[in-house]
C-alpha cells in the first residue's frame, strides 16, 4: 500500500481554502484522496509522499511527448526570458498558425484561445453567424466544455435521460442557465436513422452539428463505419456546418487529428491539449469562408492570453517534435498502446474477467462488460462502473495512474518495459478485486 501521510495532510489543509479541496472537479474523484504531485519526468511522476507512478493520464491527454520534454522545456525557458505577455503580435503565433494550416485538413484559417471551452464557444458563435440560425445539435455523452450553453447530457442519470432514440437534454450542474437548453438539439451517438429523424424535426433551425469524432469523454468510442460521412451528408442536406471537437483527439491520434485518421473533413474544428505539449492552448480552425466572418469583424473573438508567447513557444516546439521523421512518433505511440491493449485483454482473459478494451492505441478505454462493443453513452452506462471505480485505486497502489473512468493515454516517453510493468500491475489489481470484491 502507498504511504499517503503528506498527501492526506495537504488535502485536509486545502479544504480550508479551495472549494472541495481541488481546482477541478475531475481531480476530486481520485480515491482515497486526490493526488498531490511533487515532480514529473517522461512517463512518470512522483507524489509528495515519494510514491512513483507510471502515468497514463498525462494531464488528461496533453502530454503525448511525456512530462517535461527537453525541447519544450528549453523553448519555454528561452521565451520566458524574452517576455510573457505582449498584447501584440509576434512571430511564434504566425509559425504555429502556418503549421496548423499545413497539417490539419480543415484548417484554412485559425484563431487561438487558452482552453477548449472557449474555443467551442467561439465555434458555435461563428456557426450561428454564418448560417443565421440559433440551434446547435450535440450528441448524448459528448463533452464540449463546462460553459452553460454546452454542459448538457454528458453523463446524465438514465432515469432522467429519456428514450435512447430521442434523449432528453439534462443539465450538468445546478446554477446552469436553463434558458440555454432552448439553443440545443440532442441526438444519440452512432445512430444515423435517429439523427435523420431529429434533424428533419428541426429543419431550418440547426446552425451546426458538433461532435467528438472519437468519443473520448465517454469511454473511447469510435464512429461506426460510414457514420461520420453520413452525419456530414445530413448536415449538408439541412444546410448545417459540421464541427469536430478535437480537443482530445487533435495532434494525438494523428498529426492532422481524427479528421485525418478517419478521412472526414469538417467545416470547423476545435483543438487543445496535445498541441502545446502540456501548456494551455486551444485552437479554432476551419474553412476560410466561415472564419473570415472574424476577419471582417462581424464575429467577435478576443482574449488577453490568446497566442500567449510562452504557450506558443511550447506549441512550436511540440509541433516540431510531432512532425519529426514524417510523424514517426504516432506509429511509436500507437504501437505501444496496442501492445498494452493486447496485454490487458490477456490479463483479463487469464483471470476470467469480462473486459472490453477499445480505441486506436494512442488513447483507449477499458470497460468491464460482456458486450462485444460499446457504441454510445447508453452502452457505456451499462458497463460495470463500480468495478472500474474499485480498480482505479488498486492500480494507484501498484504505481499505475489512469483516468478513473477507464481511459488510458500513451506517450512517446513510455517504453516496452513500462508496458510490461503495467500489465503485471493490472493483473495484480484484478486478482485483488476478485479476492475482496
Amino acid at each position: 500500500m502507498r504511504k499517503l501521510d503528506r498527501t492526506r495532510a495537504l488535502y485536509a489543509e486545502a479544504q480550508q481554502y479551495l472549494a472541495g479541496g481541488v481546482s477541478s472537479d475531475a481531480r476530486r474523484a481520485v480515491q482515497p484522496v486526490p493526488l498531490y504531485v511533487d515532480h514529473a519526468a517522461g512517463a512518470r511522476f512522483w507524489d509528495v509522499d515519494g510514491n512513483e507512478y507510471l502515468d497514463y493520464v498525462l494531464g488528461q491527454g496533453p502530454l503525448i511527448l511525456g512530462h517535461s520534454h527537453p525541447a519544450i522545456v528549453a523553448a519555454v525557458q528561452a521565451q520566458t526570458a524574452r517576455g510573457q505577455v505582449y498584447s501584440a503580435q509576434h512571430t511564434l503565433e504566425v509559425d504555429v498558425a502556418r503549421t496548423v494550416c499545413r497539417v490539419v485538413p480543415c484548417a484554412e484559417r485559425v484563431r487561438f484561445n487558452s482552453v477548449g471551452s472557449e474555443a467551442v464557444h467561439a465555434a458555435w458563435r461563428l456557426a450561428r453567424a454564418y448560417t443565421g440560425r440559433e440551434k446547435i445539435l450535440k450528441f448524448e455523452g459528448h463533452y464540449h466544455g463546462w460553459f452553460d450553453s454546452a454542459l448538457y447530457s454528458v453523463h446524465p442519470p438514465l432515469d432522467a435521460a429519456g428514450p435512447a432514440e430521442a434523449p432528453h437534454l439534462v443539465a450538468g450542474s445546478r446554477g446552469q442557465a436553463r434558458s440555454t437548453a432552448g439553443d440545443l438539439v440532442l441526438a444519440p451517438w452512432n445512430d444515423l436513422e435517429a439523427l435523420s429523424r431529429i434533424m428533419a424535426a428541426h429543419a431550418g433551425e440547426v446552425a451546426a452539428v458538433c461532435l467528438e469524432p472519437i468519443l473520448c469523454n465517454t469511454g473511447c468510442i469510435s464512429p461506426l463505419p460510414g457514420y461520420l460521412a453520413g452525419v456530414q451528408a445530413l448536415g449538408r442536406e439541412h444546410g448545417c456546418l459540421l464541427i469536430f471537437d478535437e480537443v482530445i483527439t487533435g495532434f494525438r491520434v494523428a498529426l492532422g487529428g481524427a479528421q485525418q485518421l478517419l478521412g472526414v473533413t469538417p467545416d470547423l474544428a476545435v483543438f487543445g491539449k496535445a498541441v502545446a505539449g502540456g501548456f494551455p492552448l486551444a485552437i479554432l480552425a476551419g474553412r476560410a469562408e466561415v472564419m473570415d466572418l472574424i476577419t471582417r469583424g462581424e464575429v467577435g473573438h478576443a482574449g488577453t492570453f490568446n497566442s500567449n508567447p510562452v504557450v506558443m513557444a511550447a506549441a512550436a516546439a511540440a509541433l516540431r517534435e510531432l512532425e519529426r521523421d514524417d510523424g514517426a512518433v504516432y506509429a511509436q505511440v500507437t504501437a505501444l498502446g496496442q501492445r498494452l491493449m493486447a496485454g490487458l485483454r490477456q490479463a483479463a482473459a487469464d483471470a476470467n474477467v469480462p473486459l472490453l478494451v477499445d480505441g486506436p492505441g494512442a488513447v483507449f478505454s477499458t470497460y468491464f462488460t460482456d458486450r462485444p462493443a460499446v457504441n454510445n453513452y447508453r452502452d457505456f452506462a451499462s458497463t460495470d462502473r463500480a468495478r472500474m471505480g474499485r480498480l482505479h485505486p488498486r492500480l494507484l497502489d501498484r504505481g499505475v495512474n489512469i483516468v478513473g473512468r477507464g481511459l488510458w493515454f500513451l506517450s512517446s516517453a513510455h517504453t516496452a518495459a513500462d508496458i510490461d510493468q503495467t500489465i503485471a500491475a493490472f493483473a495484480g489489481a484484478l486478482a485483488e478485486d476478485q479476492a475482496t470484491g
